[in-house]
């Protein structure tokens, strides 16, 4: 269980953080050792004692967060709260207990005036996260909890420095080279033209254009080359006599770059249509968390209504098995009274774990609703974002593509500077007889 706590003031924005309805369920579990049962009330309680002494942090607020998808009961939050209390020197020190659900998962809040009301001097807290820390230690290893990385190695304390490979390499997507050879053959079949061989091939995916060697090659839209001769079966003679000079045809690497601006178009198509279903998903599992959260908390109404009853009905039974009259005065005289009184405190214990047991059971099925809930948001959004990532890498890689190729740029600057010298005056003048 991950302790997290701290010295304080504040005391109305406390009770209003506490009590916040962004999360799914609020329930104020305890309200102790304070003149009123309200929350804000109690800690302006605080803050009212604290204005005879010189302290200004007056309240200790601690959160109780245990292990993701287990299911730990308010008995053991009230123990860890016991624990936390006594290692702190809090003991008897009024408090509060508040239990927040959000997210599937359920936590608690422990708050404690720090006013000691007797010698009006706060309690000294000294050490409180070595203490919070080993606390937390000891729970994991009470519960059995697989213990995080940051509490076994002190150098490692935050679980959030575990890293994930957000920019991962797009997979690459393999095609059945007989597919590949079938569909080159199909275009060389139903041409007769360097035109009409080049239309063919792009309508099956593929650019014709002019090799490194001068050799007629084929690229596709993820810039795999591919030789028009070994593919299609045809002897280079044959293409030639079809397709003309290779000279006329666009040189291999002006023909990726062509496939990668047309590629980056269709892509930023896709990537709104993923950044619109993502929108979509987003709004739908809100709808349904707020229609899940309305329910549970219906429910959970109308079930702690029931056990309200159930109690005041027993407490009735209870005191009815008294006698009134003589008969009550005689039975206090031969001990019956007592062993009525006795009975009762044992069922009326027994009646409030039972009680306490089914709120339990209801919390717990409650909390599995909204975690399944959330997985199934988080597993539409891990979808979502590795197409879009997948997007992004081949965006970038078409990107990188529409750029000049190093040679490009040699010779672009070359040419320049031919152009740059022919300009020079001088350059043309007629030169004088030999001599």
């Amino acid at each position: 269980m991950i302790l997290v706590g701290n010295q304080r003031g504040g005391a109305r924005d406390l009770a209003r953080h506490l009590l916040k309805d962004e999360n799914d369920h609020v329930h104020v579990h305890e309200v102790r050792g304070f003149a009123s049962d309200d929350l804000d009330e109690a800690f302006q309680e605080a803050y009212a004692l604290s204005r005879g002494t010189r302290c200004k942090q007056f309240l200790f607020s601690m959160s109780f967060n245990p292990p993701p998808q287990k299911e730990v009961t308010v008995e053991m939050f009230e123990a860890a709260i016991e624990q936390a209390e006594e290692r702190l020197g809090l003991t008897g020190q009024p408090r509060a207990i508040v239990f927040h659900e959000k997210e599937g998962r359920r936590h608690a809040h422990a708050v404690w005036s720090r006013i000691d009301a007797e010698n009006l001097k706060a309690v000294q807290l000294s050490f409180s996260k070595r203490k919070m820390q080993e606390l937390s230690r000891d729970l994991y290893l009470e519960h059995g909890w697989q213990m995080p990385r940051g509490l076994v190695n002190s150098r490692e304390r935050d679980p959030r420095s575990f890293t994930l490979e957000e920019w991962q390499q797009a997979k690459r997507v393999e095609r059945d080279p007989k597919d590949i050879k079938a569909a080159i053959q199909d275009a060389w079949a139903i041409s007769d033209s360097a035109a009409s061989l080049g239309h063919a091939l792009q309508e099956r995916g593929f650019k014709l254009a002019r090799g490194d060697r001068r050799g007629f090659v084929v690229t596709d839209y993820r810039g795999e080359v591919y030789s028009l001769s070994r593919w299609a079966g045809i002897k280079p003679k044959q293409i030639r006599d079809r397709v003309g000079d290779a000279q006329e045809l666009p040189s291999l690497e002006q023909a990726k770059r062509d496939t990668a601006r047309e590629m980056q178009g269709k892509l930023s198509q896709f990537q709104q249509e993923l950044d619109a279903r993502a929108a979509q998903a987003k709004a739908e599992h809100q709808r349904q968390k707020q229609i899940l959260i309305e329910r549970q908390r219906a429910e959970r109404a109308a079930a702690f209504e029931r056990i309200a009853q159930r109690e005041a009905i027993e407490a009735r039974e209870r005191q009815a098995r008294f006698s009134a009259g003589l008969r009550g005065l005689w039975d206090k005289l031969r001990g019956e009274h007592a062993r009525i009184r006795e009975e009762n405190e044992r069922r009326a214990y027994e009646c409030f774990k039972r009680d306490r047991a089914e709120r339990d059971t209801l919390v717990f099925r409650q909390l599995e609703q909204r975690r399944l809930l959330e997985q199934r948001a988080r597993h539409r959004q891990e979808h979502i974002a590795e197409r879009q990532q997948e997007l992004r890498q081949d965006a970038l890689r078409y990107r990188e593509t529409t750029e000049p190729s190093r040679e490009d740029r040699r010779e672009a600057f070359k040419q320049r500077r031919r152009e740059e010298r022919g300009k020079e005056p001088g350059r043309d003048r007629p030169r004088g007889p030999e001599r």
